[in-house]
């Protein structure tokens, strides 16, 4: 059945975003001495770099494999910078005035992401789509209506309540509730997204060293000495930006960060008028339900992505394809018949907050746990962590009020937690979900 699901000459494994890339050749030792090394080149690490070094630091970047083939070019490419939490959680959790700013901070994010893209000229598919975040269920629904309220305390157009009557005009489609709709949201390609970002780097003259692991790191004096698999480098200061790839010599980091994979297909090319029909909206499109299903058109309007969580586990691409394809389904039955040209993983860096964290711990500074929404927070809190590392006080940020905390269930290492964890969801929590989803629709 699975491979009745896949073209013949589907790519498993490979990201639909890498189809067209020319991954650029990075294979120079970094400089013996810098001001500030950067480890990890993703959206963490060259934002990081720019900031850095147009505050006047000498920057070097180094990076374990080949710089963005990470999670940054894995995404679904959708732009937007709410916080995954409600504010009544995070007020629980760090009091009103954190809870607020964080809300408040969600804009200048993607303002940041934004002006990056316009000042270094990243031609990355960038579309003003839209979001439309679908209730699953009528209290989701009801959590969406407070999260509305507090976004446009801050943000006011910058989200709006739609009611279950309204959403044919976003998808077509009888499974959900109805929506909250964030107008200022974007969608991009990733994999030019990061190529860009990867060029603004180049282009001054700051060294990018792939296949440059950080195999130790050690005080000295002041600064660090850090040996790599390309020789040693004194550096003043380190900004970590590795996220759900973090390995080697970051112990405190692994027990509090930990990867938590997301799978994304693409399918076979659509008929124009289909697609219409599905998505009049064309906008970038998330679940409330703990599938964390998203998915969005591709930036030629030809096809459907489609992601959410297969898995917590490792799964072969194939049968990720398989349910993926099938909560596709769910939610669009017209698809049945439609075949998958790619399926992929990558893994987000999660926490146990749900909530990214910017600070230092021995001297080392970061910018972490993006929990899913790295496509924007990544860089702008990149730039936070960099300017936090050179004591430049533009590095003030709520997302150092948050917390990486630890949790019993994992001391660090692989995640197994996460076994146990993949079933309970599929087991309990999905069906508890789509039991609530049925009873409440007109038509069960």
């Amino acid at each position: 059945m699975t491979r009745g699901l896949l073209t013949d000459d589907a790519q498993l494994g490979q990201p639909y975003w890498w189809d067209d890339a020319t991954w650029v050749s990075l294979p120079d030792p970094p400089p013996a001495k810098v001001d500030l090394l950067i480890i990890g080149a993703g959206f963490t690490g060259l934002s990081a770099a720019i900031a850095a070094h147009d505050a006047g630091a000498k920057v070097a970047v180094i990076d374990a494999g080949q710089p963005g083939k990470g999670a940054s070019t894995r995404n679904g490419g959708m732009t937007g910078a709410h916080p995954r939490n409600g504010w009544d959680d995070l007020n629980r959790d760090y009091g009103a005035q954190v809870a607020d700013g964080l809300f408040a901070e969600a804009q200048k994010a993607l303002d940041f992401a934004l002006g990056l893209i316009d000042q270094e000229n990243i031609e990355c598919d960038l579309q003003a789509t839209g979001r439309i975040q679908l209730a699953w269920t009528p209290a989701h629904l009801e959590n969406q209506k407070k999260t509305a309220a507090h976004v446009q305390r801050f943000t006011p157009d910058g989200c709006k309540m739609i009611p279950r009557a309204g959403l044919g005009d976003h998808i077509n489609t009888p499974q959900y509730h109805g929506g909250l709709y964030f107008p200022g949201h974007y969608a991009l390609h990733p994999w030019k997204y990061h190529n860009g970002m990867l060029q603004a780097v180049l282009n001054r003259d700051i060294p990018v060293s792939s296949d440059c692991a950080a195999q130790s790191v050690a005080r000295n004096g002041a600064g660090f000495v850090v040996k790599t698999d390309k020789g040693s480098i004194q550096a003043d200061k380190i900004v970590l930006g590795t996220n759900g790839y973090t390995k080697g010599p970051f112990h405190w980091f692994t027990r509090r960060v930990f990867p938590l994979p997301s799978f994304i297909i693409a399918t076979q090319q659509i008929s124009p008028n289909l697609l219409g029909e599905l998505a009049p909206g064309k906008r970038m499109m998330v679940e409330t339900r703990a599938r964390h299903s998203y998915f969005r058109l591709s930036p030629d309007g030809t096809r459907i992505l489609f992601g959410g969580r297969a898995s917590m586990v490792h799964l072969n691409p194939a049968q990720a394809a398989k349910r993926l394809h099938a909560t596709m389904v769910e939610v669009w039955p017209q698809l049945a018949d439609t075949k998958v040209t790619h399926a992929w993983s990558g893994n987000t860096g999660y926490t146990f907050s749900h909530m990214p964290n910017v600070g230092s711990h021995d001297g080392i500074h970061y910018s972490m746990g993006y929990s899913g929404s790295g496509t924007v927070m990544a860089p702008y809190l990149g730039m936070k962590a960099a300017y936090q590392a050179l004591g430049d006080d533009r590095g003030q940020t709520f997302y150092s009020h948050t917390t990486l905390r630890r949790h019993w269930m994992h001391p660090g290492g692989q995640p197994h937690f996460l076994k146990a964890a993949n079933m309970w969801y599929r087991t309990y929590v999905d069906r508890a979900e789509n039991w609530a989803a049925r009873r409440s629709r007109p038509d069960s």
